[in-house]
């Protein structure tokens, strides 16, 4: 049976957000209806085998078109580095960003945030880490750095008229999961609701109001796991999870039949409270199935109605232990004639379609 058409009423989280933030926010309610935007991590920064080269996208190489939807990551900003957690010098992102926007391209920002009462990386799950961040505790002061660090930043993103750039902002993300210091063993759901609240209200408070939240988890098997951490409608306007292909599809069914359970479960909880659905990360690491994009991910999403899907980075070159890792097709790669099929798909889009829906007017 089909997912009902989403009620399309909703209202943006932050009150105050700017006119092209509502009007996209608005936009991307609307188009989930009929078509779905496809997002690739760090897509012109870096592919297989090259890095910073102007204008180039392992996307655009094989289809010749870039990605409706461009991820990008925040961390190393409450450090002060020059660089992000993925050796992208923050100067080039920004130019990044400001280019993908002018072309209608959307922006969407994770933050894989040091653990502030370590200092360890995201990766720290020591405990009472988030008990620590909130107001009283020991690293509440230090956590507020790293705010003002990711306000500053964000407010450098501007168009060439000086408007702020929309973005759609993932923090905590994967917070169902164990692995990162916000997740859920290692916060109660007082706890995390109560980081999710002060985060937002705190960069609302230093002027950032072109901010669409995006809540994200990694798996759940109920309704009641995936809200139990949840901050309230008020405080989010995307509803999402990452979910990636680890085994053969033709052998191991269990990617489509986890992305159809959860969304089956989001979904409802999207029509109770007039949110946007995504598949904020996904992707089957160097993608050895040839028929992944049309068949496979096409199967996942079913008859499901998400705004955008995107797909991790294509870290393709050597460094030191850790192997080349892309989820991008790149020229000559296995699912090259297949990606080329899906990006043909009539309710998928790339940025020259997403750009003739003008979603910023």
């Amino acid at each position: 049976m089909l997912a009902q058409t989403m009620n399309t009423k909703s209202s943006i989280a932050d009150q105050n957000a700017t006119a092209k933030t509502k009007i996209l926010f608005k936009n991307l309610t609307d188009l989930s209806n009929k078509a779905i935007l496809f997002g690739h991590q760090d897509d012109l920064a870096y592919g297989v085998n090259w890095k910073q080269v102007a204008g180039r996208s392992d996307v655009k190489d094989v289809v010749g078109d870039f990605p409706a939807v461009y991820g990008w990551d925040l961390a190393g900003l409450e450090k002060k580095s020059d660089k992000n957690i993925d050796g992208v010098p923050f100067d080039k992102m920004r130019q990044y960003i400001i280019e993908g926007h002018s072309r209608g391209g959307v922006i969407t920002l994770s933050w894989h945030l040091d653990n502030p009462l370590t200092g360890g990386n995201a990766w720290d799950t020591s405990p009472k880490s988030v008990a620590s961040a909130l107001p009283g505790g020991q690293s509440h002061e230090k956590f507020k750095l790293a705010l003002d660090e990711a306000a500053n930043y964000i407010s450098t993103l501007s168009d060439k008229k000086g408007n702020p750039i929309p973005i759609l902002f993932r923090p905590f993300h994967e917070l169902t999961g164990n692995w990162f210091w916000w997740c859920k063993n290692n916060a109660n759901p007082e706890e995390f609701k109560a980081l999710w609240k002060f985060t937002f209200h705190y960069l609302q408070a230093k002027g950032i109001h072109n901010l669409i939240y995006v809540y994200n988890t990694a798996d759940f098997k109920s309704k009641e796991e995936f809200l139990d951490y949840y901050p309230g409608a008020d405080y989010v306007d995307v509803l999402s999870f990452d979910n990636y292909q680890f085994n053969d599809p033709t052998k191991d069914n269990s990617f489509v039949e986890n992305c159809q359970r959860q969304f089956k479960i989001m979904d409802e909880v999207a029509k109770e409270q007039n949110k946007i659905m995504a598949l904020a990360e996904t992707g089957y690491e160097a993608i050895p199935y040839d028929k992944w994009w049309t068949n496979t991910l096409m199967q996942a999403i079913g008859d499901y109605k998400i705004a955008y899907v995107l797909v991790w980075r294509n870290q393709g070159w050597q460094e030191k232990e850790q192997k080349m890792h892309y989820y991008a097709p790149f020229k000559g790669q296995t699912s090259e004639k297949d990606f080329v099929d899906f990006y043909h798909l009539d309710q998928i889009l790339f940025e020259k379609e997403a750009a003739k829906v003008k979603l910023y007017k």
